[in-house]
């Protein structure tokens, strides 16, 4: 079995994909709000809010578990509303070398999708797949999704 590895998660956003992209690139601070007992703070390390290169340090509970994470905005893709985020430090590299999270808005027959993409390396083979991050995401979209739903 190969160490590296590829999920993928897509799923309709009736918010709107434009605030969806806007929110998590340019108010990822806000998080805390809108996903209470998920998201606990982000504060910015180094850099702006939605620029490319800056770094946040995230608290958040993931599978009942207090974990922290820094991570960087590597890239970002107005066209495609797309930011991939690399983890730099943090819980998550201690089963997984490399941990990188894409995510992006695609929009079908007038429907908005929110696409989320985790690219892995494991440690070992021992690792398990990060199947309950994906579900992390997931659970986020619908927190993020409901929480402006409700403010419009």
């Amino acid at each position: 079995m190969g160490l590296t590895g590829k999920l993928i998660a897509q799923l309709e956003f009736k918010a709107g994909g434009d605030v969806f992209h806007e929110f998590f690139r340019h108010k990822p601070h806000k998080l805390a709000d809108a996903c209470v007992g998920k998201v606990h703070a982000c504060d910015l390390v180094e850099g702006e809010f939605g620029s490319a290169g800056c770094v946040v340090f995230f608290k958040y509970s993931q599978d009942g578990k207090e974990q922290s994470a820094k991570m960087v905005l590597d890239s970002i893709d107005e066209e495609k509303k797309a930011l991939v985020v690399k983890v730099l430090e943090g819980d998550v590299l201690e089963f997984y070398k490399t941990f990188t999270v894409t995510v992006h808005v695609e929009t079908k027959d007038g429907i908005d999708h929110v696409i989320w993409t985790l690219e892995y390396e494991m440690l070992s083979e021992d690792v398990p797949h990060p199947i309950s991050w994906l579900a992390y995401y997931i659970d986020i979209t619908v927190d993020v999704e409901t929480h402006h739903l409700g403010k419009s």
